[in-house]
């Protein structure tokens, strides 16, 4: 994981809230995410988060 979300179940609130990056169900239940809707969530996260000192 991107160690945003620690843990399964963190990620899923993050999704149930609508924060996580576009996710895709697979026929065999599994989820992904395109690469694009990865990088493009990654970068609203930074812009949203102030820079660390």
């Amino acid at each position: 994981m991107l160690g945003v979300a620690r843990s399964p179940s963190a990620f899923y609130r993050l999704r149930a809230r609508g924060d996580a990056p576009r996710m895709i169900k697979l026929p065999n239940g599994e989820l992904r995410c395109r690469r694009a809707d990865l990088d493009a969530w990654w970068a609203a996260c930074e812009r949203e988060t102030p820079e660390w000192r």
